[in-house]
């Protein structure tokens, strides 16, 4: 069949839907114990002894910089022994973390405890995972699930974070992690039979090193510079410009992110290619244009809000059909190291978005951070539509 013919929408089957549900509910869980330190973690890292701004930096950063540095070893070995080991060692260093983090007192402390919570580095492996557990035709929605529920447990972790933290205190945020990661490691048992992989004999990498993986990884890091910049300046252009306490941030966020599901599910359905070129640059060009409406259109809520529309509607969309497409161009053999490098590329992108999120806002100008990433929106756009140019009579097909 051609990259032009027409292509019957197939439905999940039923271990489909349980395997990708469980999976889904699995990284929402885990996700949940980290997104819900986000709003708090450096506040209350300020505090502690021997804190200073750059420890300070260094304790909300840390976990990022151990998942891009363990992605890629974790995905392999995953490839070497199975996904399901790499998955229970994986939540049990992560809670670790979590433990050594809650007992301690000083910033050394909270390091060490967010360092131990990021080798415990499996988001390639639980998407490794899913692909071994799905066909082809249902890649992409299942990937869809498995984004859209993280991005659910980011706005309920915003909205939770704060009020537990008031509550019971920030240590106690670590406490409720630990204890969701047993929960998270008990729903394997949930799993329905997953095919088993053809388990390699050797190390080698350079089949998950190909060109068009690595633009892939590329466009992710690109994509997370962008989301990790964008939510550094977010709460101040809500707070200071739009005068909106803390607490009513949520409602702006998950209005945003709902409505926005309008744009991207029809783009999901229609992506029958699994990551079209064309569907791509649409998503790109929501981002920027979402980033250049709040550079220079925040002047109330209404059009902030229509603005994050469109911004959610092109990063949700990009979030679901990378890995897809990723996981469909992926070697079978090598699928947990490519989605490793991806991962690490990933969160490189989360740890590089922090540093210009909070190199730009340095002057307190939030529209300095949004006009930023929408420059890099549009280097973006330019590099994938040249790329295209020169391969658009080509069909897309996987390697072998």
């Amino acid at each position: 069949m051609s990259s032009e013919s027409p292509v019957v929408t197939v439905s999940m089957d039923a271990p489909e839907r349980r395997a990708v549900g469980v999976i889904a509910l699995i990284a929402v869980i885990r996700m949940f114990g980290l997104f819900s330190l986000l709003p708090v973690l450096a506040l209350y890292a300020r505090d502690l002894e021997n804190a200073t701004p750059l420890l300070i930096g260094l304790a909300v950063g840390a976990y990022g910089l151990t998942q891009a540095g363990f992605q890629v070893p974790l995905g392999a070995l995953s490839d070497r022994i199975g996904r399901i080991p790499v998955i229970l060692g994986g939540l049990a260093i992560f809670a670790l973390g979590c433990v050594v983090a809650a007992l301690s007192d000083s910033i050394y402390g909270i390091i060490a405890g967010r360092l131990l919570q990021g080798a415990g580095a499996i988001s390639a492996t639980l998407t490794a995972l899913i692909a071994d557990a799905t066909r082809d035709e249902v890649r992409t929605r299942s990937m869809a699930v498995f984004g859209i529920g993280i991005g659910a447990s980011f706005m309920l972790a915003m909205v939770a974070g704060p009020l537990l933290a008031a509550s019971f205190g920030v240590p106690a945020l670590f406490w409720v992690a630990a204890g969701l990661t047993v929960v998270a490691a008990l729903m394997l048992k949930l799993l329905p039979d997953i095919p088993q992989i053809r388990k390699r004999a050797n190390w080698n990498l350079r089949p998950a090193l190909r060109s068009d993986l690595l633009k892939i990884d590329f466009y992710v890091f690109l994509l997370h510079t962008i989301m990790t910049a964008t939510f550094v300046a977010l709460p101040f252009l809500l707070t200071r410009d739009l005068d909106l306490a803390l607490t009513q941030h949520w409602k702006m966020y998950i209005g945003s992110l709902l409505v926005s599901l309008l744009i991207t599910l029809p783009m999901i359905m229609k992506d029958h290619r699994r990551g079209s070129g064309q569907l791509i640059a649409i998503a790109v060009g929501l981002l920027g244009t979402g980033l250049l409406s709040l550079t220079f259109a925040a002047f109330s809520v209404i059009s902030v809000f229509l603005a994050m529309v469109l911004y959610f509607a092109g990063f949700n969309f990009l979030e679901a059909s990378l890995p897809a497409r990723l996981s469909l161009l992926a070697d079978d053999e090598v699928r947990g190291a490519s989605l490793g490098v991806f991962s690490s590329a990933q969160f490189l992108g989360a740890f590089t978005g922090g540093l210009i999120g909070g190199r730009f806002l340095g002057q307190g100008e939030p529209g300095n951070v949004f006009f930023v990433c929408a420059l890099l929106a549009a280097i973006w756009l330019a590099m994938h539509g040249f790329g295209n140019s020169r391969k658009s009579s080509q069909p897309e097909q996987k390697s072998g």
